[in-house]
């Protein structure tokens, strides 16, 4: 559940952008923007471990505390996760001091759903 005071966004549009994968049919401005929006989201090694490290949680989410471990200080994780959110890709929700993520609904298959090709 998507939570104001963190800074989620909207993450409907996210989702539910671009309904064919790349290379079947010309891309509108609108869904290049959000998807570049994403791609350069991920583009960063320490965004891609963050997000990744959310993706494998088996319980679907991760408190901020057990995923900060990626070489950088905590005011920098905290930024690198703000990106994340603002592109869509994450989830977040205050619990007490901490604050948990989760990948946003839908966010994995749309992103497998764009790069796959079927022949």
């Amino acid at each position: 559940m998507s939570n104001p005071a963190t800074g989620s966004t909207d993450l409907h549009v996210t989702a539910s952008w671009c309904c064919r994968p790349l290379g079947e049919e010309e891309l509108s401005v609108a869904d290049s923007e959000k998807i570049a929006m994403i791609f350069k989201a991920l583009s960063d090694p320490v965004r891609l471990r963050l997000f990744s490290k959310i993706a494998a949680q088996p319980a679907g989410e991760a408190c901020v505390c057990d995923i900060q471990d990626v070489g950088v200080s905590q005011p920098t994780v905290s930024h690198h996760l703000r990106k994340l959110r603002e592109a869509g890709l994450l989830e977040s929700e205050r619990r007490a001091s901490w604050v948990y993520y989760r990948v946003a609904p839908g966010v994995l298959s749309a992103m497998a759903g764009l790069l796959s090709r079927s022949t």
